[in-house]
Formats: C-alpha cells, sequence, structure tokens
C-alpha cells in the first residue's frame, strides 16, 4: 500500500469553502477510483485554516493515476486559490 499524507494551510476566509470542496473531492477519489483505499480529511479544532488528509492507494501508480485524473484537476484548479502552503509526504505502508 501507498499512503500520502498532504497538510494544506488555507488561506484567511477559505476554510469553508476549501472543506466543501475537499469532502467531494474525497468522494469522487473513493468513487470513480477502484486503487483508492482511503481519503480520511482531518481538521484541527484549534485551527480552522489547516487541513489534513490522509490517503491509501493500492500501490504509487495508483496515486500517479489519481493526479492524472479528471477529478483532481478539477479541484486542484478550484482549491489553489485558498491554500497558502501544502505539504505532500508520501510513504509505503508495511
Amino acid at each position: 500500500m501507498f499512503v500520502v499524507i498532504v497538510e494544506f494551510t488555507l488561506h484567511p476566509g477559505c476554510a469553508a469553502a476549501f472543506r466543501e470542496r475537499v469532502l467531494q473531492q474525497a468522494r469522487d477519489s473513493l468513487e470513480l477510483e477502484a486503487d483508492c483505499v482511503v481519503f480520511d480529511i482531518c481538521t484541527d479544532p484549534e485551527r480552522e485554516d489547516f487541513v489534513l488528509l490522509y490517503e491509501v492507494y493500492k500501490d504509487e501508480a495508483a496515486f500517479e493515476a489519481h493526479l492524472a485524473s479528471a477529478h483532481f484537476a478539477d479541484f486542484n484548479a478550484t482549491a489553489t486559490p485558498w491554500v497558502s502552503d501544502r505539504k505532500l509526504l508520501r510513504y509505503r505502508r508495511l
């Protein structure tokens, strides 16, 4: 399994719109990608501007397919203006 953690810091005032859009992205990924096993969205109750994604894919190729998908391209184009910082971490699950 291939694990991806993405940390987003959002611009002030963008949290509600980002959260709504990332919830749709999670649904799309789980419904449209057979090799997307987990797509969890986590928030910090003390930091409205911080969102963490925990994603699990069958393998790294499945994650690369996710990045090439139309629904990801749409999410990225929509959400990028709301993001002030993004950190992507990749792991292999033992």
